[in-house]
């Protein structure tokens, strides 16, 4: 009897899509920081630096952010219900994360937080995303159109498939994107329709330049089926204006859009002249109701003054859906199970945190403004840093936990790029990487317009990680520009 030895399985014969696809905040950066940290841990001494810096992801516990003391009471109490009724509780729990604890227990199927939920989260607790909804948009919010999902990014690959039959649907993204997007259409088979962000209004989106290339992708035979839109904005910081929103709207009531509206980081405004809207408040300030526009709305435990990364908790929002396609979605949505009740139990926090009266409030108050001021104080100094920087800019910081220099490399560094087979922006952070520790994102990874070069930094590192890591940034870069100054 003759074998096959060959393997079944290689890089040819996988799903190609997968192959096709890149996410560059985890991407080849990240890896080479890795083997770094390796050779840091088995030959102390053998590098420049005595720690890898990651500035790579919006990670904010890992950078040191501390987690809201409420929240993390009440997701003890709801893992360990017998601890609610015995004395000492009251020495170790606010009366208020006992008093929610008790609430959230009683709604969980068996009162336990290790069982299974209906697909769409526990009824209760999309209650308390509905009612955080209205009470911040003055509208009202319906817990049935509300998707309790693993994170934000479930939500959006599960939108995908609803949306996506096949590469003639097409989606609007923006360009710089979050890579998420173009990953998820490529891997569920459509087609992603860029529109360009432009850099020198502050990242500004021109409604004429969505307006063509909507246009465009029709005549080339794609059905447009969305319009996706980062408010605050990943990777650029920029926080639209209302009336930006407005037009985003009306553009797309007309052309018959649904309007996918990533809002996760919504608590991450740092400008005194704008603030976050949510598009389905803009929508029904115009008078427009569900039965005039599909919104989805995005939102997560990940960012924010929370930075719950790893418990994977969020919602979606659905508007201007029919029942039958809430039924299919309840279908797909039923093939995980559930989400897990951790994260379902923290968004539901987030979206109904203490209020004033509550004996939680004012610490939970203090705790909030403690970490956006620090982050602001962050972000101020980081910017500084990049703009002082020869041959760096860098717009105006005003939302998300991310900075997006652009760099303007000399001929010498570009050349030297592409003997290596790399865009200058790739070549450039893997330099920073080897000689600081410093772990950035190359901006290629976001599509930005071609022929410019960015990098995108996290903010999120602490202070003082922060005034270390400024002097090691500014000498590599002023040795950088004189080794290719020529």
């Amino acid at each position: 009897m003759s074998y096959n030895h060959s393997p079944s399985i290689t890089a040819e014969t996988i799903n190609q899509k997968v192959r096709i696809f890149t996410y560059e905040p985890c991407g080849e950066i990240v890896r080479h920081a890795r083997r770094l940290e390796k050779e840091i841990y088995e030959n102390p001494g053998s590098l420049p630096f005595q720690e890898i810096i990651y500035c790579n992801l919006g990670n904010p516990q890992a950078l040191g952010q501390r987690p809201i003391n409420f929240f993390r009471e009440v997701l003890s109490l709801c893992d360990n219900p017998s601890l609610i009724d015995r004395d000492e509780a009251r020495a170790l729990f606010s009366p208020c994360a006992l008093k929610r604890a008790r609430k959230i227990i009683e709604s969980l199927p068996g009162r336990d937080s290790g069982s299974y939920t209906s697909s769409q989260g526990v009824r209760g607790l999309r209650e308390a995303v509905a009612d955080g909804i209205a009470a911040r948009d003055g509208f009202p919010s319906k817990p049935d159109n509300i998707f309790l999902t693993d994170g934000a990014s479930s939500a959006i690959n599960m939108m995908m498939q609803i949306l996506i039959r096949s590469h003639e649907d097409g989606i609007l993204c923006p360009l710089p994107e979050y890579p998420l997007y173009s990953a998820s259409i490529i891997l569920h088979g459509g087609t992603m329709v860029p529109y360009n962000l432009t850099e020198d209004s502050g990242w500004g989106l021109e409604i004429f330049e969505v307006k063509r290339c909507l246009e465009d992708a029709r005549a080339s035979g794609l059905t447009i089926r969305a319009m996706v839109v980062i408010n605050p904005g990943n990777p650029t910081g920029q926080v639209l204006s209302i009336t930006n929103q407005e037009e985003i709207v009306e553009f797309c009531r007309k052309e018959g859009l649904v309007i996918l509206a990533d809002e996760v980081y919504q608590e991450n405004v740092y400008t005194e002249n704008k603030r976050f809207n949510s598009f389905k408040k803009v929508a029904r300030s115009l008078g427009y109701d569900h039965h005039d526009l599909s919104i989805v709305s995005f939102h997560s435990v990940s960012m924010g003054y929370y930075g719950e990364c790893g418990r994977r908790g969020g919602y979606m929002e659905i508007c201007g859906f029919g029942d039958d396609v809430i039924d299919e979605m309840y279908k797909l949505a039923s093939l995980t199970i559930c989400p897990n009740i951790a994260g379902q139990i923290l968004i539901s926090l987030v979206m109904d945190p203490p209020k004033l009266g509550d004996e939680a409030f004012e610490i939970f108050m203090v705790e909030k403004e403690e970490t956006y001021s620090s982050l602001l104080k962050r972000a101020k100094a980081l910017q500084k840093a990049f703009s002082g920087l020869e041959g760096v800019s860098c717009n105006k910081f005003e939302g998300a936990m991310y900075l997006f220099p652009r760099l303007r490399l000399p001929q010498a560094a570009i050349k030297a790029a592409q003997l290596e087979g790399v865009s200058p922006d790739v070549f450039y952070a893997h330099r920073l990487l080897g000689a600081t520790g410093i772990a950035v994102v190359p901006g290629s990874g976001f599509h930005p317009v071609s022929g410019t070069s960015h990098i995108r930094c996290t903010i999120l590192p602490g202070e003082e990680t922060i005034t270390a890591m400024v002097p090691r940034l500014q000498a590599f870069h002023e040795a950088f520009m004189d080794e290719f100054r020529g």
